[in-house]
């Protein structure tokens, strides 16, 4: 294997690495002993000469971030832990709530100095049940050590922590789906601007980081910004956590510098396909964001901007490795049953758009599709792209287009002119029916 540096993961093989122990005997919480004595535009500056950016997928650069927040307003500044991983085949969070929880509070700590935050919260996917407990009882340490509460480290600075457990929604992973369901709301995305760093959680200035995001900042305090600078590239630095899922053999969390290349990272760390199995295409972001053909995966590095610019998107890492003995129909009707489902219902090109492609996906699997269906799915993925709230709609249709476009010889031979159709379907379509019952199978499945 190739050798990286370890930011993330260093400490997760000690035993009990998930303890407040263990973490401070690697050199936990210097991070936030030292941001006490800092001020805060000095933390800031230093996050922003890292040049780190969110890792939940969007890749906005976090000092900017946190540069953004009034600190000396009337109204409070929140700090808002997005721990609400729900991306399918992301599964990286969930590893440093579970096994390195300090150095997520830890960042939390430093971050929350550095926008003059005094309460900060943390929403945990309401499906990581154990992370969840995990993350709880490291908070829980972290009051009982002195860490939290009031007078942090005997400093004069008091600083709470709530942990709170989502419902199970994956639009709460939008952050500002996020704050309406912390404040008691429904889920529903709000409209930008304001942004959260104006009127955020209870109307106030609030920064909202993913985990992964902040358990970067420790290191990059204690060895400063320009050290993390120099690792990765020059406009995506730093390393990143790739969860790994499909028929690899060795499939899992890695962590790696930003801009290696991603077939070498497929054979040398993944340990390349299982025997038998003929590459068809890797999703690196997660499921919403396009697949990437073979050649495409030959051209690439895992960065930002080699990844977009060979036709998708880095995305929350989520590498969903697809073998040939998936066809691109069932790929289609498993990742739009999959949105359907999960669309809040608030914007109209999302609500229906995710619907109708769900029905066109599900008579296309059934060779019912008309010589117009792939014409079809292009415009409904055009027609719901940035003209929603949210980018759910456009998590739902970049994958579509990008399956109907690369793979298109795979549905021609499930067309045809004329076919007896089923009963019409919810949206009304003539020819469009449900798959009762019916299980599609997966592009590929999450290894934890």
């Amino acid at each position: 294997m190739a050798d990286h540096h370890r930011i993330l993961l260093e400490r997760l093989a000690a035993e009990g690495s998930h303890t407040l122990d263990a973490y401070e005997r690697t050199g936990g919480y210097q991070a936030s002993r030292k941001a006490l004595g800092m001020a805060p535009d000095a933390i800031i500056d230093e996050v922003k000469r890292s040049g780190l950016r969110g890792r939940g997928g969007a890749g906005f650069p976090t000092g900017t971030k946190w540069g953004f927040i009034q600190r000396d307003g009337p109204r409070p500044t929140y700090l808002v832990h997005n721990a609400d991983e729900s991306e399918p085949g992301t599964f990286k969070d969930r590893l440093l709530l579970e096994r390195d929880p300090h150095a997520v509070i830890d960042g939390m700590i430093c971050s929350a100095v550095a926008i003059g935050c005094r309460r900060m919260f943390t929403y945990i996917r309401g499906e990581y049940a154990y992370a969840a407990a995990r993350f709880a009882a490291a908070t829980d340490e972290a009051y009982a050590k002195g860490y939290l509460g009031t007078g942090i480290f005997g400093s004069s600075y008091d600083l709470e922590h709530v942990v709170h457990v989502g419902a199970g929604a994956y639009i709460c992973g939008e952050e500002t789906g996020l704050l309406e369901s912390l404040e008691g709301k429904k889920g529903f995305p709000r409209i930008k601007p304001p942004f959260p760093a104006v009127v955020g959680l209870f109307g106030s200035p609030t920064v909202v980081n993913n985990t992964e995001t902040l358990a970067a900042v420790p290191w990059i305090l204690v060895n400063g910004g320009d050290a993390y600078r120099a690792i990765g590239t020059e406009r995506s630095p730093g390393t990143k956590l790739f969860s790994v899922s499909g028929p690899v053999r060795r499939p899992g969390v890695y962590e790696v510098d930003l801009g290696y290349p991603m077939s070498r990272f497929l054979e040398e760390e993944c340990g390349g396909l299982l025997d038998g199995v003929t590459l068809k295409g890797v999703i690196p972001g997660g499921s919403s964001v396009p697949i990437m053909t073979p050649d495409e995966v030959a051209k690439a590095n895992l960065d930002y901007e080699s990844i977009r610019d060979n036709g998708s998107l880095l995305g929350s890492g989520g590498f969903i490795v697809c073998g040939d003995n998936v066809p691109a129909a069932e790929a289609l009707l498993n990742l739009m049953r999959f949105y359907a489902h999960e669309s809040c219902g608030q914007c109209t090109p999302c609500r229906e758009g995710c619907g109708w492609l769900e029905d066109v996906a599900d008579r296309l699997l059934d060779a019912a599709g008309d010589p117009d269906d792939l014409h079809l799915v292009r415009r409904l993925s055009e027609n719901m792209m940035g003209k929603t709230i949210c980018a759910l709609a456009d998590g739902a249709a970049m994958p579509a287009l990008a399956l109907v476009t690369k793979y298109r010889a795979e549905f021609e031979p499930l067309l045809a002119e004329r076919r007896v159709r089923r009963a019409p379907a919810r949206h009304g379509l003539v020819g469009i029916g449900g798959r009762s019952g019916a299980t599609a199978a997966r592009p590929a499945g999450a290894v934890a």
